[in-house]
């Protein structure tokens, strides 16, 4: 009799170590998994669980801070490692973000720095900066090792009559780091440089377009006669530049090509800060005092593409992400909030008991951070994802992340699951002012319904994202 035997190899069943993925065979047959969602609901479960005990977005601050409340940030889109911030005492600092140590530092002005603006560069050791302030001047500076007022053992060692002058507050740069000065007819607010060509523009009582080649501006390109506090040139039209800030609510766009404005918006409050979308030319979002932040399309002004809500306080800053996924504000409420851009709410809160107000907020250049500057002095440094660790993970461990985010992904809806997702501890003036917001927007609510239902007036009819537009000139 001639009997056949089944031959298998045990490298097919027995996984060998080391390796990136098993090669168990696996029947994929529902009939078989009658409780496969149970256990994936329980892994979700235990994943969110998990996900809100590592949640420490706080890593620390950099160096000693300021010595003044910090009111501007910038960085240079071309490097990670830099940011550059400006204080209320005339004091511009750059950092480096790797040792969270300060490089270099300098008395730029006189009165209050109301504005820094890194000049794009790939090379650092070529690296430029602009600082505007209340004494009527722009300055440009060399962030180079030889150029920048460096601190340390020098800086502790200068004569004594830089010392006596620094006490009286009038203590005055060195020349070594000043390119060139740029003297204006009014105080400045605000200044952006272009992404490519040797051109700024300041904001103020005048937005004036400036060639770093010469002394005097190019052009005026002001609507209006109201001040502007805030100018952003657009990141892949870089042609465009956008303001906000005045009092007239005006949030203005202007082609720097035809010296002319294109677009005017009114919006029933102010606009405290405007941030260009990287990704999408045509988006951007500005921070309002009606304690929101709106996303915008220059194509269509008459409404607004989406509302930002959960802050208690006006919104002073506001920065898209390098990818243009996510938006971070600063708010006059102490805390700092994160949004992904399809989204209406925050899916974070940061904040500590020492932080004051926060005036600036950045994400660094790979996303994974971000910086804040609050009226506290101090320069704080968060993660962009709280429970996220920059440690190096091996296969297996990035594959379970993986995993267990599509796991959240697809129970976020269930009430547990969402429960935990979104319980945050928030300051008790936050949550009581949340509470007494909640019963003002609610009786706000109720009147428009009651005006929709018993009015024939088409105004009263407009949707959220139309009412806090009052009017557009083309």
């Amino acid at each position: 009799m001639k009997v056949k035997t089944i031959s298998r190899s045990s490298d097919t069943y027995i996984p060998a170590r080391n390796t990136q993925a098993s090669a168990l065979p696996r029947n994929l047959n529902p009939a078989l998994h009658p409780f496969e969602r149970a256990r994936e609901y329980t892994r979700a479960l235990t994943a969110t669980k998990l996900e809100r005990m590592f949640a420490k977005p706080f890593l620390g601050q950099l160096g000693d801070g300021h010595e003044d409340g910090v009111y501007h940030l910038a960085k240079n889109p071309h490097q990670i490692g830099q940011m550059v911030s400006g204080a209320g005492d005339g004091v511009v600092k750059i950092w480096d973000l790797g040792t969270r140590e300060e490089i270099g530092s300098v008395k730029a002005h006189y009165g209050m720095c109301s504005g820094v603006s890194v000049v794009p560069t790939t090379n650092a050791n070529d690296g430029k900066l602009l600082s505007c302030g209340d004494d009527k001047t722009v300055k440009l500076w060399a962030m180079g090792s030889s150029g920048f007022g460096h601190t340390g053992e020098d800086d502790a060692e200068g004569d004594a009559e830089e010392v006596k002058e620094d006490r009286r507050g009038a203590r005055r740069s060195r020349d070594t780091g000043l390119i060139k000065t740029f003297v204006g007819e009014h105080g400045f607010k605000g200044v952006d440089h272009h992404r490519n060509d040797p051109l700024f523009v300041t904001g103020g009582a005048q937005i004036q377009l400036w060639d770093t080649n010469r002394s005097n501006y190019l052009s005026n390109l002001s609507w209006g006669i109201d001040n502007v506090n805030t100018v952003k040139f657009n990141h892949t039209e870089t042609n465009l530049v956008a303001s906000c800030g005045g009092l007239d609510n005006a949030i203005v766009l202007y082609d720097i090509r035809t010296n002319t404005a294109v677009q005017r918006t009114i919006t029933t409050f102010r606009n405290n800060c405007i941030s260009w979308n990287p990704m999408e030319a045509f988006n951007f979002v500005t921070g309002n005092e009606d304690h929101n932040a709106y996303l915008w399309d220059m194509r269509k002004m008459s409404h607004s593409l989406n509302i930002y809500k959960d802050h208690v306080a006006a919104v002073t800053d506001v920065d898209f992400s390098p990818t243009g996924e996510q938006i971070v504000t600063g708010s006059y409420d102490k805390t700092i909030r994160i949004y992904n851009a399809r989204d209406g709410h925050s899916r974070d809160i940061y904040h500590t008991k020492r932080m004051q107000h926060v005036f600036c907020t950045k994400f660094t250049m790979d996303a994974k951070y971000i910086i804040s500057g609050s009226d506290d002095t101090n320069l704080r440094v968060w993660r962009s994802v709280a429970s996220e660790r920059a440690d190096i993970k091996s296969m297996k461990q990035r594959n379970k992340l993986e995993y267990d985010e599509k796991l959240k992904q697809r129970f976020k809806d269930m009430p547990e699951i969402r429960r935990i997702s979104r319980h945050r501890h928030v300051p008790k003036v936050v949550k009581k002012a949340q509470e007494i917001k909640k019963i003002e927007l609610d009786s706000i609510k109720r009147r428009r319904e009651n005006e929709v239902k018993f009015s024939k007036s088409a105004k009263d009819k407009r949707l959220e994202r139309e009412r806090h537009v009052r009017g557009t000139v083309n």
